[in-house]
């Protein structure tokens, strides 16, 4: 396919690597990050997407995604498909579905799982909203940029589905390191924390693949000095995310709210910005002593 891709940076850039190295085409922009491998860069956002049958963006914020999405959708072809990648609020994913239709382009809203490591290993996870016939067309790109693609529905719900399950992931992460910091004040061991929880009730994806203690269960950034994987100013960024979207359906999240709360008080306030969004355990840890 000929392909757009606007937003090289961490997550992008491989991404777009990846798919130049399947074979495609990928014509890029960014206003900062330079070339990845295969790609050939275009001046502005509009001239990359020009002639492009699917443009792909992988950007910051809500925002800057409706910026983008105005300049581009003038320039696409009727029925190219604007694949976002970004994790963005759900109104402005809905917005710039909406923006596309009239157009006569499709959109897909894809936000992704699995971090840098999973964009450089094409093992990503895309949580997609939007039709099954544009999900159908651009399906050979997922294939070569994830490892998993689940169809959530309407335009849109990719990015509910993935804001749901970070609230989840940020709860649980932060709930698991304030478990190992109350078991190292009781005198219990953090191996044997981890195999009994591991193997019993208290187990979760935080607990048994992405351990927040270090030389326990599985490598993670946890044995690397808490260098991220996924940075904790972006968990902070998911959470208020779906805080967001709770408030705009009045749906109750007092334990979303409280692990917002615990990412914001690091991020800003103890240093926590660049640090692993598990690095809650050392923080943790230290208190009280």
């Amino acid at each position: 396919m000929k392909i757009s891709f606007i937003g090289l940076g961490n997550m992008g850039g491989p991404m777009a690597a990846n798919l130049a190295g399947a074979g495609h085409t990928v014509t890029g922009y960014d206003m900062a990050a330079p070339a990845p491998e295969g790609v050939t860069m275009a001046e502005s956002s509009a001239a990359a997407a020009k002639g492009a049958e699917v443009v792909i963006t992988m950007l910051p914020n809500g925002a800057i995604l409706r910026s983008v999405a105005a300049e581009v959708i003038p320039a696409m072809d009727p029925g190219a498909i604007l694949l976002d990648c970004s994790t963005v609020d759900v109104d402005s994913a809905r917005a710039v579905a909406e923006m596309a239709a009239e157009s006569g382009c499709s959109a897909l809203d894809a936000p992704v799982s699995g971090g840098i490591g999973g964009a450089a290993a094409g093992t990503l996870t895309f949580m997609v909203g939007g039709s099954e016939d544009a999900l159908a067309r651009a399906m050979p790109l997922f294939e070569v940029m994830g490892g998993r693609t689940v169809h959530c529905g309407p335009s849109g719900n990719g990015q509910a589905a993935k804001i749901c399950n970070n609230m989840i992931l940020g709860a649980t992460m932060a709930v698991t390191c304030e478990a190992f910091a109350l078991a190292d004040k009781l005198g219990l061991d953090r191996q044997a924390m981890y195999d009994v929880a591991s193997t019993s009730s208290g187990q979760s994806w935080s607990l048994t693949t992405y351990c927040p203690a270090p030389g326990v269960g599985p490598q993670s950034p946890s044995d690397n000095d808490y260098k991220p994987g996924f940075a904790a100013e972006l968990m902070q960024k998911d959470l208020g995310l779906a805080l967001q979207a709770a408030e705009a359906v009045d749906s109750p999240t007092p334990l979303g709210t409280e692990a917002l709360r615990q990412y914001a008080q690091f991020v800003d306030e103890e240093n926590g910005r660049g640090k692993d969004f598990s690095a809650l355990l050392p923080r943790l840890a230290a208190r009280g002593r």
